[in-house]
């Protein structure tokens, strides 16, 4: 079995909020001014925060899970990462212990060490307590030490550290942040490529991180176990992709598995484009299409091509925003409405707050997807299944929350943002002509 050596860690935190995405992009700007190779990757279904780490560490941030990825594909990833690397950052998910799989989990099966990410902004000795709960509550996870976020003061970062139990390290700290912190809005962190002065920020981050000199990340093996071949089901079919400031939640493995697939992939736009280019197939992925209401609905030229598209039966996959996209309109958070492509008969509406949040599996005739779901809106449609072939897909922690998957001639479109790896054999299937 192939085998490559490199140091990594976990980043994990006691809850969401913490600073996780702050601190994992601080330490690969950090490494990077160095003139090391770091690679990232991000535990669990994640968009946003895997964006501002590509920036942070100049290479394509992957997902790694347990469920969705599964085990054998993660520590391939790994090890493609390790052969290259000289560190590896694994940014966990939610708070250590939460969800299922949760990031503990992962770490543990793994045999990866754990490095905590504590907010001290409001604390001081029990900074020290946390930190001791986070390393003791399993046995199988090895909490190797923590850094302590948004400390205020020198004073303050030496009355955390001080805190800590002997066998607990401090990596360091990183102090309160003004100028150079993230921005955030409904679903998660601002887009990297909105943020114009992003590389600015991060350097700021690297350069005001205070690391202990007498730490060091721990050398880890990592095997290839992954040994699926990829058969050409996609040779000679071109997929337009939509992707820009409105349709930017793809994952690079499903980019990699369609290539592997044989397809040919060509990039539009939908907000700047007049048309779609010649292609046999077209995939729209999530996004942020409500924050684009009047450009996506008065780009007429654009509208009529994807219809024409659909018309001829060719495939479409529309995965939450792009299925918005798709649907008859769509109405922000303020009461804007504009009308959409109108290819699914249907109206979406913003909400003050998220309405689902879990993993889904959808089950297809011939396989079946794996993905997840997070979106702040409800699709209202009177289709039934005489009109449109509709399958509910399951959650497999027990929640019963369940997307609706719809089938109309050549279109399938569902709020599930789709894994293409957990079943290349079903992606081939949804895309061929």
């Amino acid at each position: 079995m192939k085998a490559a050596a490199c140091a990594a860690i976990v980043i994990a935190a006691p809850a969401s909020g913490q600073g996780k995405t702050s601190i994992t992009a601080a330490l690969a700007s950090f490494y990077r001014l160095q003139g090391k190779q770091v690679r990232v990757f991000k535990i669990g279904p994640d968009f946003l925060d895997p964006m501002i780490l590509e920036q942070a560490s100049s290479h394509p941030v992957y997902q790694l899970d347990l469920w969705m990825v599964g085990e054998q594909h993660s520590r391939s990833l790994l090890y493609r990462a390790a052969l290259t690397a000289d560190i590896i950052l694994i940014e966990g998910v939610m708070g250590l212990f939460d969800g299922s799989p949760s990031t503990a989990d992962f770490a543990s099966q793994l045999g990866l060490p754990v490095l905590t990410v504590i907010d001290g902004s409001a604390m001081a000795q029990t900074f020290g307590a946390l930190a001791y709960g986070l390393a003791n509550y399993r046995d199988d996870v090895q909490v190797k030490g923590v850094i302590a976020n948004r400390i205020g003061s020198e004073r303050h970062y030496h009355m955390l550290r001080d805190s800590l139990p002997d066998d607990i390290s401090c990596y360091g700290a990183l102090p309160r942040q003004t100028d150079a912190s993230l921005p955030s809005r409904h679903l998660g962190l601002v887009q990297a490529e909105e943020i114009d002065d992003l590389q600015h920020r991060l350097t700021i981050l690297a350069k005001q991180l205070i690391l202990n000199e007498a730490t060091s990340l721990p050398e880890i093996i990592f095997e290839d176990r992954d040994s699926i071949l990829i058969e050409k089901q996609l040779q000679g079919i071109r997929i337009g992709i939509a992707k820009d400031a409105a349709f930017s939640f793809i994952y690079p493995a499903n980019l990699d598995i369609l290539q592997q697939l044989g397809a040919e992939i060509v990039f539009f736009s939908p907000l700047n484009d007049t048309e779609i280019p010649i292609v046999d197939s077209l995939y729209f992925p999530g996004g942020y299409p409500e924050l684009h209401l009047q450009r996506l609905g008065n780009n007429s030229t654009m509208i009529a091509s994807i219809r024409t598209h659909h018309s001829s039966e060719k495939p479409i996959l529309a995965e939450c925003g792009g299925m918005l996209y798709l649907s008859d309109s769509i109405t922000d958070k303020v009461g804007e409405t504009a009308d959409m492509v109108g290819l699914l008969s249907g109206k979406a509406i913003l909400q003050g707050r998220f309405t689902a949040l879990a993993l889904q599996q959808a089950s297809f005739s011939g396989g079946e997807l794996r993905g997840h779901t997070y979106h702040h809106s409800v699709f209202e449609t009177g289709l039934k299944t005489e009109q449109a072939l509709i399958t509910s897909a399951q959650c497999p922690n027990d929640s019963p929350y369940s997307e609706v998957v719809y089938q109309v001639k050549g279109l399938t479109a569902t709020y599930i943002h789709f894994y293409f790896p957990s079943d290349p054999v079903l992606t081939a299937k949804l895309f061929t002509p």
